[in-house]
């Protein structure tokens, strides 16, 4: 029997098959949840404040169009009925000099009636119509002052803050609370410009921000002692670079983000709330993926041949995520990756490989 020393002697190495996969990539990222708007509650009269709504109080979930404040509506409540009597008299004064207008134009084609009185109701027809359109312009900024007396959001949303009570006089522009809208909340996401390669972006027209395909993004946060994630997509990126990080921001978009609308009770996406993110990018195919303690020199793998030879060779990067490093395959028939720290190589010395499925990774960034 004879035996192949140079064989058995030889350095036993860990080798990753190589086995070809389709990953998605996932670009990781973190950011604050901001409301889509914020906005200010203003009277735009004057008056005293007779109600408040119970959801009135900082915390208080409003629905779109709800009242929040009424103010006291007596002196515009007046101020209408004024209106509508000088809007009343006015007609009847524009009326009144539309057929007087009509009878002197008639005597004037008798040849009874000179052209001063002519002219006279002309005149007098013109002031009359002056004072209708002006007395009507009045009635309805006294019924616009009225329906003022009472303050809603134009959206659902939620309290921030309150600074009134009732009691209290108000004057016209003064801001009596802060409002958020709860429709969707956004999240600003920064984003390394070399991340974007692995989204699924397509290049804009120019003077437009990058398409980004709407990609999904999944979000993540201790919330209440809990772990807890929500899903969004991604809606737009910010037209300019952050001078400081260099950093593209993405704006990913969660809708509902309260749950009010949801079918079970979950925890919601409160605003303030800091929140990691994973963006689902772009597909990749016939990809190989191996610790990145494999790579060697920065571009470099150790390939074992068929024969367990071993081989320096230039390996074609896609990524590199962390402790993870996809490259592209395939490998040729009979070869594997090396992925032991060897410390000494000579091209085409002989090992012992031993395949440890364990040694690849099983994922990069996210299989798909």
């Amino acid at each position: 029997m004879r035996i192949d020393l140079s064989r058995s002697m030889a350095e036993p190495v860990d080798a990753d098959p190589g086995t070809l996969r389709t990953l998605r990539h996932v670009i990781r990222s973190q950011g604050t949840v901001r409301p889509r708007t914020e906005a200010d509650l203003v009277a735009e009269v004057d008056g005293r404040i007779l109600w408040i709504a119970p959801e009135f109080a900082p915390g208080g979930f409003f629905e779109a169009g709800a009242p929040l404040v009424r103010l006291d509506p007596r002196d515009y409540e007046l101020a209408v009925e004024r209106a509508q009597a000088n809007l009343r008299r006015a007609r009847s004064e524009r009326e009144f000099a539309a057929s007087e207008l009509e009878r002197q134009e008639g005597l004037s084609i008798g040849g009874v009636a000179s052209v001063s009185q002519l002219a006279d109701a002309r005149r007098a027809a013109t002031v009359a119509e002056a004072a209708w359109m002006e007395a009507r312009a009045a009635l309805e900024q006294a019924e616009r002052d009225l329906a003022r007396t009472e303050l809603r959001a134009p959206f659902a949303g939620r309290i921030r803050d309150e600074r009134v009570d009732v009691g209290q006089f108000v004057n016209r522009g003064e801001t009596l609370a802060q409002l958020y809208a709860t429709d969707y909340a956004e999240i600003r996401l920064p984003i390394p410009d070399e991340e974007l390669a692995f989204l699924d972006v397509r290049i804009a027209t120019p003077g437009e921000p990058l398409d980004l395909v709407d990609s999904p993004v999944k979000l993540m946060a201790r919330f209440a002692g809990q772990h807890a994630e929500w899903t969004g997509r991604l809606v737009r990126t910010e037209g300019e670079i952050d001078e400081r990080s260099r950093m593209v921001h993405a704006v990913a978009r969660v809708e509902d983000p309260y749950r009010r609308n949801a079918d079970t009770p979950s925890v919601p996406l409160a605003v303030g709330l800091f929140v990691r993110a994973e963006i689902q990018g772009a597909e990749v195919r016939d990809v190989i993926v191996v610790p990145r303690y494999a790579i060697r020199d920065e571009e470099q793998i150790l390939v074992v041949d068929a024969e367990d030879r071993l081989h320096s060779r230039a390996a074609e990067i896609v990524r590199i995520d962390r402790d993870e490093v996809v490259i592209q395959g395939p490998l040729a028939p009979g070869e594997r990756i090396c992925v032991s720290p060897v410390q000494i190589v000579v091209e085409g010395m002989a090992v012992r490989a031993v395949e440890d499925p364990g040694a690849a990774p099983a994922r990069s960034g996210g299989a798909s």
